[in-house]
């Protein structure tokens, strides 16, 4: 048993590349992309009328295999040394953002078929199983750790940008409220003309008319030009700093696994997997293990050239 939950677990964790771990989460991204192309089609009367059976068929095979995916996974994690204990290890894991995506993919179907739910809620709330792509893309696992650590300054952009609308709401509400009181005859009423004006969407449906209103609302969109490119900044400095995070990181366990100045066909193996679990290309992969070589093979004292003889020569005793 304790086998067969380590080949699992290296299967459904990305560890193992062979045909069944292909094959098994090929299934996997098959089977979300298909659900969401489901739900998608059962919002067109004509089909869902037509083929409706087939559909019902496919969310509950769908369920089936989500829930024995989430419990697998709920057995084997405690092969992860981060979840080893048997008990609290699971019921953290549980608490994860993964695990919570899984549990999120199967419980609303379990939710509708014992209880009344309204069926055009229950069928967003199965889309959330795209979520799940999240554990096979790359660049989605790349977003979740950008804005894990970039939190702070997200929220910190956000509680600017509220305070700006709500003063932008109540100047709009002083200027125009005896214009037009249909739109900005209270606060609440000209929050939205003074969001799509931050924000520069501007649909243009609400809009003021006296010159002061005007001037206020020019003062507000220039404001808005700036409010909202900082959380695109935000994201972007975030995506920039995580991506060489991620490359000191492989440059790190290369520069460990080369420092007998040879590298073995395990220690090889080993950094292309780490190469493909942060996100890195095989061009980039090869540029870095060359850098490292270059810089191993150079002494840091004079920086001339190093022998990889003189690096395996023993040191002589006194």
């Amino acid at each position: 048993m304790l086998v067969l939950r380590k080949r699992l677990y290296d299967i459904l964790e990305g560890q193992e590349h062979s045909l069944t771990a292909n094959l098994v989460n090929g299934t996997i991204i098959g089977l979300i992309l298909l659900n969401v192309l489901v739900v998608m089609l059962e919002s067109v009367e004509s089909l869902e009328s037509r083929f409706g059976g087939w559909f019902y068929l496919v969310e509950i095979g769908s369920v089936v295999l989500f829930t024995i995916e989430y419990l697998v996974r709920l057995w084997v994690i405690v092969e992860d040394r981060q979840f080893a204990h048997p008990l609290t290890g699971r019921l953290r894991y549980m608490l994860t953002f993964r695990a919570v995506v899984d549990l999120l993919a199967v419980l609303p179907s379990y939710v509708g078929a014992f209880a009344e739910f309204d069926a055009r809620l229950l069928r967003l709330l199965r889309l959330l199983r795209m979520l799940k792509l999240t554990r096979y893309s790359n660049s989605m696992d790349m977003l979740v750790s950008v804005f894990k650590r970039e939190y702070a300054a997200i929220l910190s952009a956000t509680f600017v940008m509220i305070v700006i609308i709500l003063f932008a709401a109540s100047g709009i509400y002083y200027l125009e409220r005896d214009i037009q009181p249909q739109h900005f005859g209270s606060i609440p009423q000209a929050i939205w003309w003074a969001t799509v004006t931050l924000t520069t969407v501007g649909y243009g449906d609400v809009v003021p008319v006296t010159g002061l209103g005007k001037a206020f609302g020019l003062l507000i969109t220039i404001a808005g030009v700036g409010m909202a490119a900082l959380p695109a900044g935000i994201l972007a400095s975030g995506f920039t700093r995580e991506i060489e995070r991620r490359r000191e990181l492989y440059e790190l366990r290369a520069r460990c696994a080369m420092e007998d100045g040879h590298l073995s066909l395990r220690e090889a193996r080993d950094l292309r997997k780490l190469g493909r679990q942060l996100g890195l290309d095989d061009v980039q992969t090869r540029l870095l293990l060359e850098k490292e070589k270059e810089e191993l093979l150079r002494c840091p004292h004079c920086g001339g050239e190093v022998t990889t003889a003189t690096l395996q020569k023993k040191p002589k005793g006194r």
